[in-house]
């Protein structure tokens, strides 16, 4: 799960005034974060990641100065960065409270809503000097999530398990940010209300909660296992066979092409309400 932890935490507005002078050597400690730099082409600006920054295909040469466990914090001064873009819920607060105290620009990254990708997107555009492209990007992101919302707000409920992890299996409730998406898409989540962000859930209650579409997201980057519902017929999903595996590394990410996968994830949400739609 500590994989998923990396892709999962949503990331939150950032909570720093910003600089005066756009950043020029800016040390993104996120895999989302490296990729909305490059979506603004400031890519060239990073000089030093974390872990699991894999897109766009640029960013795998960046050098790596951490993971979600542990920051080398000596390596990050060594590359004397202007900025520091630390992830709120993803980095050690201990290591990025050493970074403030040495004296860096830090700034926090935690957005919580889906509209809060515009708005930190345009502070992006602002701390580098993009300001176009990130107004751009970020009219774009409010454009699609509006559209979205009008397209499936009032259709019918789909009853969906999203299967997040298969063992422990885990799904998304509360504010979750898969959660947020299902909810856009006009889905119902039997476990919306459970406690926790992420919780576990026993395979009786899903069986109980009679799901039409199984969502079981993937990622050709980071292969996992999925649960095999064959053994359990009597789940509307599995004896219609109504799957959707959409790519994780957009859905689970809080970037711009994550407008790409809810897309793709309402879609296919969409689909399954027009099969039982056609069978009632």
């Amino acid at each position: 799960m500590s994989v998923l932890r990396i892709v999962l935490c949503c990331c939150a507005l950032f909570t720093v005034t910003v600089q005066a002078k756009p950043a020029q050597r800016i040390v993104a400690l996120s895999p989302h974060l490296v990729e909305q730099l490059y979506s603004l082409g400031v890519g060239d600006m990073i000089v030093g990641t974390t872990d699991h920054a894999d897109y766009p295909e640029g960013a795998k040469n960046i050098p790596r100065v951490g993971n979600y466990a542990q920051l080398q914090v000596e390596k990050i001064l060594a590359l004397k960065p202007d900025l520091v873009l630390v992830w709120t819920d993803g980095n050690p607060p201990a290591d990025v409270a050493r970074l403030r105290q040495f004296g860096l620009t830090v700034v926090d990254s935690n957005p919580l809503l889906l509209t809060d990708i515009a708005k930190e997107l345009r502070l992006l555009g602002q701390l580098t000097g993009a300001d176009a492209a990130a107004e751009q990007q970020a009219q774009l992101m409010e454009q699609g999530l509006a559209e979205l919302q009008k397209n499936y707000s009032d259709k019918i409920k789909v009853t969906v398990f999203y299967e997040l992890w298969q063992q422990p299996l885990s799904t998304v409730a509360q504010k979750a940010w898969p959660q947020q998406q299902l909810e856009l898409c006009g889905a119902h989540n039997p476990f919306a209300d459970a406690i926790g962000d992420y919780p576990q859930v026993s395979l009786e209650h899903v069986v109980a909660s009679q799901p039409q579409l199984i969502i079981q997201p993937v990622s050709v980057n980071e292969p996992r296992a999925l649960l095999d519902w064959s053994r359990w017929p009597a789940i509307p999903a599995v004896k219609y066979q109504q799957f959707s595996q959409p790519d994780s590394d957009l859905v689970h990410r809080t970037t711009s092409r994550m407008l790409h996968g809810v897309r793709q994830l309402c879609a296919d949400i969409d689909k399954a309400r027009q099969f039982f739609a056609k069978k009632s």
